[in-house]
């Protein structure tokens, strides 16, 4: 199948050379000899030959306005406003070319429109600028933008126009612009060698736009109000809209609401549904989760312990058979989150829950019996019986309100003064004026047969009656009659082909009929249009425009781009505004007239030229006239034959060569070069060697062919996951079929995958033809399904409404999602947004305020969110609808110190059985970059949580709420690394323990230590792989954050794709991610356990090679975000970045071998500790007295507070290993007890400290040596000890929480301090002591592999540590021509290597050995010969190491 052209005429072919030397007739002659030339005559060649128009030498052609249709109401000349005078450019290029014949080199503005001066109308005007900012008529000479319809200057006299300073020649660049980069071309000629062409002109009259493939037909339509009853031109209220692109949508997203009705309790619950994955098997194969239940009629939790397995619904029925109520029916129940409005999914394993996969301590559900009516979000009836008018949601309808009134009034003027003029044959100007305020209210467009009739209309009027001497009443009314009637008829064609073309809420209550002179057309014709006019500007257009490209070789998805230019003598062209709209929509050519609005934005965004991207059915200041012929084609498809068995089967070497070139994951990394070489062998391409985005977008372009052989290949491809159709829906696949079949391989995920991947696909959308497409169709029908999946849908696109394109269509997409959500989901949605407005005015107060009154100005303006709660009752987060709240918790609200002043706000949470919930609102801070990166994150710990690795993220929400603000979660429990290291005193950052100690004060149980340790061993390990391959920088101290429970994790990824910040020309981000060496000594306990560190290394690389193998999933979630404005995700090379830091080519061993050696890198730089100090420096010296009280995490969450201070401490007796350590018992303030050891020298420093810091307290005093008796001294010590420290505890607050008193007592308990055994188990550990090297050894293809992983227990000779290299040799070849080497590990007992030794041209293993030699410089540590045939390949093993040479 294929798609071919057809058109509904038969035209008869012409060959290129005759269209190509089509006439252009003059067009009639001027009357009047008061034609004012302005003296431009010498100056176009000079422009001609001079302007730089483009900075590419491409195809060009300008076009340059002679006269302009202006016209006084007492001097009229019906053949006058016919003078148009075309300057002829042609362009060097063969391929593309539009040809003109000037008739007349006259520049200037005549006097002939019925639309009164620009220079007069300006004043008053009222017509806002919709996008961007554009140039006034102070520089361009005139003004764009005339609304009001004032009078026309009647004594304008020459001298005057001749003085108006008109800088500019107006100038248009017509494009063809298929989103496809072989067919995009520009059309402003360079202007050499011109040459004269003649061409014919089709004049045609006005038809309405006919770019739907649904008829205009007005019966359809079913008006609520007709205006002007018994006028000449009568309106008819359309409550659609009367463009039929926006009444086809309505109709559509009616139609997908109408699938789901309100009384379908299943796609209706209203209620939010915890969000599931497929069951992740490998985490939880034989897991059981502690699970606290809760019953209405108890307030005792009952305790369970489930399998992961579990259904819900089966743990229902246990809860109802252990509370006796066996008659009670599962399915009538439902399990929800403690403290959330987020129900379990009955059918779903517990484990399925993400819940469930996070959240590791015991769960707290509540057993609620599900009741008979939907939730409260849920749709009504009402709902099902509402209508969708778009235009009565979107937020510029009152604009057409305002013109519907003022039309039906204006036109009431105009209908008035007529029947006087018919009466009367006197007071002409009246209807002129009111013609003139008809024109206005359309957006000042004026049309040629009005203008025609006006001046025919004064042209009788003026007539003399003796020339009418017979029956001259009669003959000048029956003129008259005629002429206004072809007047009336040439409004309403005006009011509707407005309606036709712009969005309207009315239109014409009967249409008028159209006449139209055409060529025939046929499919090889060229590409050819007529510019009309711009309207709204002093200058007229008519103007055939033809591109040298056949009718049948375009696209469907070619878009035409018309650029108006400002010429100046200096050279210089400014783009003054520009449209864009598709040849083709509904699979149909344009036919007949059409008006198009045209944005005054700066530069229209080439890189992704799409329908949405400007919407020319909203009016704007200026507005284009195009003349389309009358020939319509229409797209069809044409069977096409298989082309694949043609080739013959290509060679082994070919196909792996395919594979090599998959590994590019997204086609736009491809080279020309190998794209050709993936398109020769694109049949032999597959979902098992590579991925159908490569192959379709490696076709050579987009002609008939070329489409025909990629659908073909679309309908046979088997998609191995329907996530590879993602990277179909990039802007480099803008065909609807290819595009079709990908939402169709979409709409096979469940709604919580879809979820995941909202953002793309909202972006995704602006490549989209229409928005009846099917991606649009499978947003909203997910929506109604998912509360879920309209909230985060809602503020996706309310927050896309910022970009400076697409916004039209954001609103509309937006608008339907409402109409489909239902009154409760929409009333909720306009909470929330009021929420949003309330929380930026205050923060924008607080902002404003000096700095000692913020925290007044914070108190006073809370008041307003208190009074939001009292009238809303309860709100929904916009970070997470399954949080509702109450109110807030004003003494715990608070403003950040940081340059953005964040709020800090605590909300009271509505759920009783909840804790209170604290955001960030952030003002000033783009934090899109920072959900991306979140987003990318969150995927990366799913596929990882499916292969049953939990690396304890810690991944908060983050949503951008609008420009530049949005909320940020707070993670309870955390502080940032920059205020622990503020603890330990200035050089905090560059001590070694830092993290060691901060956890050891606040974890002093040994269970608790252990739970710490690992969680830190993983999380830090997973933030290591994601930080590098995302390439995130900036950064330092300040944001790495720490929980007690051991977590870490980052904040503020504002720099990202290895954007880093440079001081001074150097890059401040110097390590490729951040694992410092505290954190190793963390890791290690201190080097007591160096093979954790191997361990750790062996969990990077792991993880690192799960996500690789998803590459592809990473790549094209990253390519669809590339046109969403992000400062830093613009361009190839931010792609690049990420390939080349996930290194899809690679083996396994090769990428384990690169990011050891990143490992490596981070942990030897230095620049990252000093730049961790440099922040530290710097935020002590900032922080005031003042300041500290704002913060979120005070001093004591660091070193002290009430949850770690010491009730009391005892002297036990002597520690069992030596008599002189104190063996003490410590009671914490929760009763928990620990043990610790210290000397007698110990307790007497500590004092030593205590005197030092606290030197203006009077302290306890302690019992020195000399105080001892000579009998019993153990006994009195023992009291004495005891007394003294029940004195410091039970003292001063101060001197009791410092940080030496808790350091003493807490650091290092007893528990933790056993040698046999680790405080982690993370990996294979050894009984013995013997000293053995890890590879990994695999052969392929004549290729000997040799990873060196690790080494253990490796001494000197004299027992020392060794700075130990690994030599290989391959036997019997000679020794120096099969020598390897790996690097040196300086000064280590158990070295990691992670290097890769290859031996080519190994044909076979058998009779091989592989001598393996460890030294340390040249002094011999161990060695091992390993018989190659004997291997188990591909495997890790370890290899003890003798002592010995063999």
């Amino acid at each position: 199948m294929a798609y071919y052209w057809k058109t509904d005429l038969n035209s008869s072919e012409s060959h290129e050379k005759q269209q190509e030397h089509q006439e252009f007739p003059s067009l009639n002659q001027p009357l009047f000899s008061s034609l004012v030339s302005l003296g431009f005559d010498n100056v176009v060649e000079e422009i001609s030959n001079k302007i730089p128009l483009c900075q590419r030498e491409i195809e060009e052609n300008a076009f340059f306005v002679p006269s302009a249709l202006h016209w006084d109401s007492r001097t009229h000349s019906l053949d006058e406003i016919h003078q148009t005078s075309l300057n002829e450019f042609t362009s060097k290029s063969s391929e593309l070319s539009c040809h003109q014949v000037r008739e007349t080199p006259v520049i200037g503005f005549s006097r002939h429109s019925v639309l009164p001066n620009p220079q007069n109308i300006n004043k008053g005007s009222s017509w806002g600028n919709p996008i961007g900012k554009y140039h006034g008529a102070d520089d361009y000479g005139f003004n764009i933008l005339p609304l009001s319809s004032t009078s026309l200057d009647k004594n304008n006299s020459q001298s005057q126009l001749e003085n108006e300073n008109h800088n500019y020649h107006i100038g248009f660049e017509s494009s063809v612009l298929p989103i496809y980069p072989f067919l995009s071309t520009n059309l402003m000629p360079k202007e050499e060698n011109k040459s004269r062409r003649n061409m014919n002109v089709v004049e045609s009259s006005l038809m309405p736009f006919q770019g739907s493939s649904l008829p205009r037909t007005w019966e359809s339509t079913h008006p609520k109000n007709t205006e002007l009853t018994g006028c000449s031109i009568q309106l008819v209220e359309v409550a659609q809209g009367s463009n039929m692109s926006l009444a086809s949508f309505c109709n559509k997203v009616k139609k997908i609401r109408e699938t789901y009705h309100a009384a379908d309790m299943d796609s209706n619950s209203g209620k939010i549904w915890s969000t599931t994955t497929a069951f992740p098997y490998k985490l939880f194969s034989n897991t059981k989760f502690n699970i606290n239940i809760f019953t209405d009629n108890s307030t005792k939790g009952l305790h369970f312990i489930p399998c992961a397995n579990y259904l819900v619904k089966d743990l229902i029925a246990e809860i109802l058979h252990f509370c006796m109520n066996d008659q009670l029916f599962p399915r009538d129940h439902l399990l929800s989150i403690c403290g959330h409005e987020e129900f379990l999914q009955n059918d779903h394993y517990l484990g399925s829950h993400r819940v469930f996969q996070k959240n590791k301590s015991v769960i707290q559900l509540h057993l609620q019996k599900k009741r008979d009516t939907p939730g409260t979000l849920s749709r009504k009836h009402e709902d099902d019986h509402s209508q969708f008018y778009l235009n009565q949601l979107l937020e510029f309808m009152h604009i057409w309100k305002v013109s519907r009134q003022c039309l039906s009034t204006v036109i009431q003027k105009y209908d008035s003064h007529l029947k006087y003029l018919l009466k009367t044959q006197q007071n002409v100007d009246n209807v002129i004026e009111e013609v003139k305020s008809i024109c206005s209210v359309l957006g000042c467009v004026e049309t040629k047969q009005i203008t025609d009739a006006i001046n025919e209309l004064n042209l009788i009027l003026q007539r003399k009656p003796k020339n009418l001497h017979q029956n001259s009443d009669t003959s000048a009314k029956g003129l008259i009659e005629k002429v206004t009637t072809e007047l009336s008829t040439s409004i309403c064609q005006l009011i509707d082909i407005h309606c036709s073309s712009f969005c309207a809420d009315f239109q014409p209550l009967h249409a008028p009929l159209y006449s139209v002179s055409c060529v025939n057309l046929g499919l090889h014709s060229h590409l050819s249009f007529t510019v009309y006019a711009a309207h709204n500007i002093p200058e007229t257009w008519v103007h055939r425009i033809n591109f040298p490209l056949e009718i049948k070789s375009l696209p469907r998805e070619s878009m035409l781009t018309i650029k108006l230019f400002g010429i100046t003598y200096a050279t210089n062209a400014d783009l003054l505004a520009w449209t864009c709209f598709p040849l083709f929509p509904k699979h149909r050519s344009i036919l007949g007239s059409a008006l198009f609005s045209m944005t005054l934005q700066s530069e229209p965004p080439m890189e992704m030229i799409a329908p949405g991207v400007w919407d020319v059915s909203q009016p704007s200041p200026v507005t284009l006239q195009i003349d389309f012929p009358a020939t319509e084609w229409e797209y069809m498809k044409l069977d096409s034959e298989e082309n694949g068995s043609d080739l013959e089967e290509p060679p082994k070497e070919c196909l792996k060569h395919i594979a090599r070139l998959s590994q590019k994951q997204t086609p736009i990394l491809l080279s020309e070069e190998k794209r050709r070489y993936l398109w020769f062998y694109r049949f032999y391409c597959n979902n098992e060697n590579c991925s159908l985005p490569l192959v379709l977008g490696s076709a050579p372009g987009w002609d008939e062919r070329t489409v025909s052989e990629m659908h073909t290949i679309l309908r046979r491809w088997k998609f191995s996951h329907p996530l590879e159709a993602l990277g179909l829906l990039t802007s480099s696949f803008p065909d609807q079929e290819i595009r079709n079949v990908a939402v169709q391989q979409l709409d096979n995920l469940l709604n919580d995958e879809l979820l995941e991947y909202l953002p793309q696909l909202v972006q995704a959308v602006k490549f989209e033809w229409n928005l009846e497409s099917p991606l649009v169709q499978l947003l909203l029908h997910r929506s109604l399904q998912s509360v879920q999946i309209a909230h985060r849908l809602y503020w996706l696109l309310k927050d896309a409404q910022n970009e400076a394109y697409f916004k039209i269509w954001y609103q509309k997409l937006l608008a339907a999602l409402q109409f489909c959500a239902g009154k409760a989901l929409r009333d909720e949605f306009s909470k929330e947004q009021k929420l949003i407005k309330i929380l930026g005015d205050i923060g924008e107060k607080v902002k404003t305020a000096s700095d000692p009154q913020r925290q007044e100005v914070l108190k006073k303006e809370l008041g307003r969110l208190e009074e939001f709660f009292w009238c809303t009752k309860t709100c929904h987060l916009p970070l997470n609808p399954a949080l509702c709240v109450q109110g807030i918790d004003g003494d715990a609200c608070s403003y950040f110190t940081s340059n953005a002043l964040p709020l800090k706000i605590t909300f009271i949470n509505a759920n009783p059985m909840g804790k209170n919930i604290s955001v960030i609102f952030k003002a000033g801070d783009d934090l899109r970059q920072d959900m991306l990166v979140l987003q990318i994150i969150q995927v990366m710990d799913n596929i990882w949580l499916q292969e049953g690795l939990d690396m304890q993220m810690v991944i908060y929400r983050c949503l951008s709420t609008g420009k530049g603000q949005g909320l940020v979660q707070m993670v309870p429990d955390a502080v940032t690394l920059a205020k622990i290291h503020r603890c330990f005193g200035p050089i905090g950052p560059l001590k070694e323990n830092t993290i060691k100690k901060w956890f050891s004060q606040h974890n002093p149980l040994k269970a608790d230590y252990e739970k710490v340790l690992r969680n830190f061993f993983y999380s830090c390990a997973g933030w290591c792989v994601v930080t590098f391959i995302l390439g995130v920088c900036d950064r330092h101290n300040d944001n790495i954050m720490l929980t007690k429970s051991g977590h870490m994790f980052h904040i503020d990824f504002g720099k990202f794709l290895g954007h880093a910040q440079t001081f001074g020309g150097i890059k401040r981000d110097r390590a490729p991610f951040i694992f410092t060496s505290e954190m190793e000594y963390f890791i290690t306990e201190g080097g007591k356990n160096p093979q954790h560190f191997q361990d750790f290394v062996e969990l990077c690389c792991r993880a690192y090679n799960i996500v690789r193998r998803h590459s592809r999933l990473l790549l094209n979630l990253l390519e669809m975000m590339l046109h969403a404005g992000l400062p830093e995700l613009s361009g190839i090379q931010d792609l690049k970045y990420v390939y080349n830091n996930l290194r899809p080519q690679d083996t396994d061993l090769e990428a384990t071998s690169h990011f050891t050696k990143k490992i490596k890198e981070s942990l030897e730089c230095f620049p990252v500790k000093l730049n961790n100090l440099i922040h530290t420096l710097a935020q002590m010296t900032a922080i005031s007295p003042a300041k500290l009280t704002s913060q979120t995490f005070s001093q004591e969450s660091c070193m002290s507070g009430a949850s770690r201070s010491i009730q009391r401490a005892t002297v036990l007796g002597f520690s069992k290993k030596t008599s002189h350590l104190y063996l003490i018992q410590v009671t914490h303030s929760n009763n928990e007890t620990s043990l610790t050891e210290k000397s007698f020298d110990q307790f007497a420093k500590l004092h030593s400290q205590l005197q030092k810091q606290f030197a203006s307290l009077t302290l306890p005093e302690f019992p020195h040596w000399w105080h001892l008796p000579f009998t019993n001294s153990d006994h009195k010590r023992f009291r004495d000890l005891n007394h003294y420290m029940e004195q410091i505890l039970n003292g001063s607050y101060e001197v009791a929480n410092s940080d030496c008193v808790l350091s003493f007592f807490l650091s290092e308990p007893v528990e933790q301090a056993v040698k046999e055994s680790s405080a982690v188990d993370l990996g294979e550990k050894f009984a013995d002591k013997k000293p053995k090297v890890q590879l990994v050894i695999s052969y392929k293809d004549a290729k000997l592999t040799i990873l060196v992983k690790h080494m253990k227990n490796i001494h000197l000779p004299d027992g020392s540590t060794p700075s130990a290299h690994v030599e290989f040799y391959l036997l019997p070849y000679p020794s120096e021509a099969r020598r390897r080497k790996t690097k040196s590990v300086p000064k280590c007992t158990d070295p990691t290597y992670n290097e890769i030794v290859v031996y080519d041209e190994v044909t076979e293993l058998q009779g091989h050995v592989l001598m393996l030699i460890v030294k340390s410089k040249t002094t011999f540590v161990g060695a091992i010969n390993i018989q190659l045939c004997s291997v188990t390949l591909n495997e890790e093993k370890w290899y003890p190491l003798g002592n010995s040479i063999i």
